[in-house]
């Protein structure tokens, strides 16, 4: 169920090959001739660029902006040509991974700073696909590109660093509070307690950046302490669903992919206190193993990525039928599932082509 993966140098051929329509201009900017990132939305962001080298591309990660920020993310002097971008949401914020991307599939490491030229490969080289967005600068000078939510936060009063405070106090549990970019008194006074309860100097209240950090902090280490592992505690890759109630009803959401030994957060907001289920399939040479232990209810799952509301009609609706097994009840709003190879079923026969 992976998608197909191209290389990062056919993808820099086709990308240079379109340039001149498809790859979206560079704000010109005298700064030094480099490349700055400028973040302006409410979360933190961490960015990998890539550049061309050659008859490749180099892509490089992670620079960590904070909301409001702008940081040089290739220093000058640059060439003018197609560059690429792709951007992530820290782990820190609630509510699933938020990206900000293109069509450009290039290779990056998820997991920690990288640099990596045109690999034939992602999977070869340990790494995984993303899609970056093209660039073109045309100026030597140097460039400056702005990522941005649908609010601005440009009013007056409003700023990204505000909305980015307000998003990290919901984050971390600390005030509900929907980022519009404006610090209410109430919101002004839950920092202030916030910081009084840590012993924090009061001073960083007006310090944004360094309260930006903290709170980061704060709702990172929260986000581990609540939510959905998927653990794969097999010596074979595993595909994975999972299907559980949220407000809106019944919803399946997957695809996960784990290697052997490797854990992946499927939901990081706080469970209910109910079962909740999960489908898994591993790949091996004799056919396919599904999940096959303990009670199954039905839900609907797709070929690609998906996220569906309900379980009921599922053909009817275009998407496939799957049994999924019924998980122990969260507690205290946590819950890890490991995948055991004793839990799969007898291989099927792979039907003849």
């Amino acid at each position: 169920m992976a998608p197909a993966r191209w290389s990062a140098k056919a993808a820099f051929a086709a990308a240079a090959l379109f340039a001149a329509f498809a790859a979206a201009p560079a704000v010109p900017q005298d700064n030094g001739g480099g490349w700055e990132l400028c973040n302006q939305t409410s979360f933190v962001l961490e960015a990998a660029t890539g550049r061309p080298e050659g008859k490749g591309v180099v892509v490089e990660g992670w620079t960590r902006l904070r909301p409001g920020e702008c940081r040089i993310a290739l220093g000058g002097p640059i060439k003018p040509g197609v560059y690429f971008t792709f951007a992530r949401s820290s782990s820190a914020h609630r509510g699933g991974q938020r990206t900000w991307n293109g069509d450009v599939p290039l290779c990056v490491d998820p997991n920690g700073s990288f640099s990596v030229e045109s690999p034939s490969s992602c999977a070869a080289m340990g790494l995984e696909q993303r899609g970056f967005q093209a660039v073109r600068i045309d100026k030597p000078k140097g460039a400056s590109m702005t990522f941005r939510e649908t609010d601005n936060f440009r009013q007056g009063g409003q700023s990204a660093a505000n909305a980015g405070i307000q998003r990290l106090l919901d984050d971390a549990g600390i005030l509900p509070d929907i980022p519009d970019g404006y610090l209410s008194r109430e919101t002004r006074n839950a920092i202030t307690t916030f910081l009084a309860e840590r012993k924090l100097p009061a001073t960083l209240a007006a310090k944004p950046a360094e309260l930006i950090d903290i709170l980061e902090d704060v709702a990172r280490n929260r986000s581990l302490e609540v939510g959905m592992m998927l653990c794969n505690r097999t010596d074979k890759k595993i595909t994975a669903a999972i299907g559980r109630p949220n407000a809106e009803g019944w919803q399946s959401r997957g695809w996960w992919f784990l290697d052997p030994g490797l854990c992946v957060r499927a939901v990081d907001e706080s469970l209910i206190t109910t079962p909740h289920f999960v489908y898994a399939e591993m790949e091996t040479p004799q056919g396919l193993r599904h999940l096959a232990s303990g009670e199954t209810e039905t839900f609907c799952t797709s070929r690609s990525k998906f996220a569906i509301l309900g379980r009921e009609n599922c053909e009817a609706r275009r998407y496939r039928e799957a049994s999924f097994t019924q998980t122990p009840v969260p507690e205290d709003g946590k819950l890890v599932y490991e995948f055991f190879d004793r839990g799969f079923g007898t291989p099927e026969r792979k039907k003849p082509q």
